[in-house]
């Protein structure tokens, strides 16, 4: 059992760092405050391949590894974590479903590939109003046309980067009396006729992360962009939720991690009775607890990325470690605010952001209720 990452796993690690560091770090109080997306930021991390990091150079591609993936997404989220849903949505969910579905190879690199450089931005439509952790209350409908085209009616929500995305993956039934059985899925190009955004979300946390409802009236796609065929879509979407989980999870240890750091340092600083507050007892063990539990959900993250990568089952292992490094996530930040004191509670200490952002990743993507029956299913068989 090898835990060393390999030399372009370092790489990456060290890219996206570098980039968090230098480009994203600076102006992040005002993003948070005016909810901005970084666009032109995105589009910059984007010409390095990262958005294609996991997918093979055949279909656009840059052929590396899942675990480089999340080792990317972690580091983002250290400093900016709504760039790093941005990044996991894009790359995990939208690609994912490419990737994941029939579709011909020559189909999946035309849609693949503008989204790998940052050229294109992508986003999934999968939840409705109806239809949150019970994706059978779908309520878009596809209808097929006599030339072979479909139509498609009905509403998304809380789609991210739904504003910005170039190229949409929706869900849709193409018989409602089928439920998920009928399920097809289909990629829906910006500026396509009906195809328009509706409300922007004003969120908790994830400020800048761009989250909106997106609206289908008689949206007429070619038969082309149909990457899952009737009775195909609902086993592709899940499918893709699973790889989407591991992109939460090392968006959840990146926020652990970097409150973790933000409060060391602080704790090193920070003078009450005559010494550093690290040296009392008590912080210095509650911080022994919290280093614990973070490198038992690193432990998690990394083994359900090389699961996936490896071809082997990895719905249980991403569900696991997305249930661990998003709780973690939680209860690391919410300790660091406390550490902080007064100061942890001001915006220029970052760790109310953190705090903020943190907690949406127990909700989405599955909220953690459900990880644990996914986890648990498998224990009773």
């Amino acid at each position: 059992m090898n835990f060393e990452l390999t030399q372009d796993q370092q790489q990456m690690q060290a890219l996206a760092r570098e980039f968090a560091e230098k480009d994203l770090q600076p102006g992040i109080l005002e993003r948070d405050a005016s909810g901005e997306f970084p666009l032109e930021l995105f589009k910059k991390f984007g010409k390095t391949g990262v958005y294609g990091l996991p997918y093979p150079t055949e279909v656009g591609g840059l052929g590396g590894s899942y675990l480089a993936y999340a080792l990317a997404v972690e580091e983002v989220s250290k400093v900016d974590a709504a760039f790093g849903i941005a990044f996991s949505v894009d790359t995990s969910l939208y690609g994912g479903s490419i990737m994941n579905s029939s579709a011909p190879d020559e189909i999946k690199k035309k849609f693949l590939e503008p989204i790998t450089y940052g050229e294109k931005i992508g986003s999934f439509g999968l939840t409705e109003h109806t239809a949150g952790s019970d994706a059978a209350g779908q309520r878009t409908v596809a209808t097929q046309q006599a030339d072979g085209s479909w139509v498609i009616n009905g509403s998304k929500c809380f789609n991210t980067n739904g504003p910005l995305a170039d190229l949409t993956v929706i869900y849709a039934l193409t018989d409602p009396e089928l439920g998920t059985k009928g399920m097809a899925a289909f990629v829906v190009e910006k500026g396509t006729p009906g195809f328009t955004v509706g409300k922007v979300e004003n969120k908790m946390g994830i400020r800048t992360a761009q989250v909106s409802d997106m609206h289908l009236d008689n949206v007429h796609v070619p038969a082309e962009n149909m990457i899952a065929p009737p009775g195909k879509g609902f086993q592709l979407a899940m499918k893709t939720l699973d790889g989407g989980r591991i992109g939460v999870a090392a968006q959840g240890l990146g926020i652990a991690k970097g409150a973790f750091e933000i409060a060391r340092k602080y704790m090193m600083e920070r003078q009450q009775f005559g010494k550093p507050i690290c040296k009392q007892q008590y912080l210095a063990f509650k911080m022994a607890e919290l280093q614990t539990k973070i490198e038992a959900a690193e432990l998690l993250l990394y083994k359900a990325a090389v699961c996936k990568e490896e071809g082997k089952p990895y719905s249980v292992p991403a569900a696991m470690a997305k249930l661990t490094c998003t709780n973690v996530a939680m209860e690391v930040t919410t300790e660091a605010v406390q550490m902080l004191g007064g100061n942890g509670f001001m915006k220029d200490y970052h760790v109310e952001r953190m705090m903020r952002d943190a907690k949406i990743t127990q909700i989405y993507e599955g909220t953690n209720e459900i990880q644990k029956l996914v986890i648990s299913g498998p224990i009773f068989r």
